[in-house]
């Protein structure tokens, strides 16, 4: 089963995609939330039981799904509850990306990569801002896009130009990501944000400074 975060973020799901089409299929729900059938099924059964959508028969054998005002109460609780871990997700990663930025400013480390294009490196991009410190690429093997924010992406880090250090943004696998590095950066050259998970960096090795 889901966890409590997972249960309330596809509660919300189920009760984001009954408001936009009433007569949406289980099928369809699944697909707009991305779980299975039957994990779909199960949710709008009990959200029909709590009294948070109304289902009525319809021609074709077909059902329509009502959001009831208690669903409509609910949404708006979730809603508002998910946008606030969101932002205590920005304040968190903001915070620690600013302690890397401070720690890399005072040891003259002025050009960054990072590893991930993701919300944590969305949030580097908007903190280097006061510092002088620029970000020439990112690495990111899965990226469909080409640069982001006039930085270079790429999936090869062999492709990458010098510089000084590399902060891992990806929400993969942190040691995974950090083994890789290692072979192209000494252990003081990698910056892992506490966010992304607890990585130690002493005993590795590097090649390239």
């Amino acid at each position: 089963m889901p966890s409590k975060e997972g249960d309330q973020e596809i509660t919300l799901g189920v009760l984001n995609a009954i408001e936009k089409n009433s007569n949406i299929t289980q099928r369809d729900v699944a697909k707009d939330i991305g779980i299975a059938l039957g994990l779909a099924n199960t949710y709008l059964k009990r959200c029909i039981k709590k009294g948070l959508i109304k289902m009525q028969h319809i021609p074709a054998n077909r059902y329509a799904y009502y959001l009831t005002p208690q669903g409509f109460a609910e949404k708006a609780r979730l809603t508002a509850e998910y946008l606030s871990q969101g932002f205590q997700f920005f304040r968190l990663a903001r915070t620690q990306l600013v302690t890397i930025l401070d720690a890399c400013q005072k040891r003259n480390l002025n050009s960054l990569a990072l590893h991930g294009l993701t919300d944590i490196a969305e949030i580097a991009f908007l903190s280097i801002s006061n510092y002088d410190i620029e970000i020439v690429g990112i690495i990111d093997k899965s990226s469909a896009l080409n640069e982001y924010g006039g930085v270079p992406i790429f999936s090869n880090i062999g492709d990458l130009p010098p510089v000084d250090a590399i902060i891992v943004t990806d929400l993969g696998d942190p040691r995974q990501v950090v083994q890789g590095l290692s072979n192209y950066f000494r252990a003081d050259q990698i910056f892992v944000p506490e966010l992304v998970g607890p990585v130690k960096l002493a005993n590795q090795r590097g090649s390239k400074s």
